[in-house]
């Protein structure tokens, strides 16, 4: 079920709540991933993939399948491959199985491969990279729906994250209400600002009356 936290994150943008996190001192902007096709955003709670290089160990799973066998309709599932680009830690089957059961998208802190077959599944796959190379005999899951890092980001299961055309930010599940109170309340500040500026305003003077500078200030 759709949380109230959820729908509150997705009527805001990766940048407010960017700005929210600054304004409060906190780490969850990731950078370097992007969409690898023109999917919508993506928002939800996160389950996380841990990957590790292949070696005498063979896995007994394919990555990320015990993943989206736990998720729940509506989440995110998020890969951290050390943001390597030269081996794909996603791929077709895994969007065709993780769209079958209404997950959310994929966020990958490396390279995912098969867009083409994400793109016509309507599945969003957010990435660093797309690229042609398997991950079978080269990289294996080390473990599922534990503490990651994404972009240097810590990440835990269930933390919120939000995904769309300007980057990929991450809410601590803990602080959540708090982020995003301040990201509401930043979006609705430039929102007066950006309707001063279509009735005609001069944006010198709407940025300097508004307070654009100091939106960050936590006393602001």
């Amino acid at each position: 079920m759709t949380s109230e936290s959820i729908n509150r994150l997705g009527r805001l943008d990766s940048c407010a709540v960017s700005d929210a996190l600054d304004r409060l001192g906190l780490t969850g902007a990731v950078l370097g991933i992007r969409p690898l096709w023109s999917c919508p955003r993506v928002v939800g709670r996160c389950v996380t993939v841990k990957i590790k290089p292949a070696g005498l160990d063979k896995p007994k799973q394919h990555l990320g399948t015990p993943a989206i066998a736990a998720a729940a309709s509506g989440d995110v599932i998020v890969v951290d491959n050390g943001g390597r680009t030269d081996v794909a830690a996603w791929g077709g089957l895994l969007s065709l199985a993780a769209q079958v059961k209404k997950l959310g998208g994929v966020i990958v802190d490396g390279a995912a491969r098969d867009i083409d077959e994400s793109r016509d599944l309507r599945f969003p796959v957010y990435a660093r990279a797309a690229v042609q190379v398997t991950a079978r005999g080269r990289v294996m899951q080390q473990s599922f729906n534990e503490e990651i890092a994404c972009g240097g980001v810590q990440v835990h299961p269930g933390d919120l994250v939000i995904a769309d055309g300007s980057g990929v930010v991450f809410i601590p599940q803990a602080r959540e209400s708090e982020v995003l109170a301040q990201a509401e309340a930043l979006a609705d500040r430039e929102a007066k600002m950006a309707q001063a500026i279509r009735d005609g305003r001069s944006v010198v003077e709407v940025m300097e009356s508004l307070g654009y500078e100091s939106m960050l200030s936590k006393e602001k």
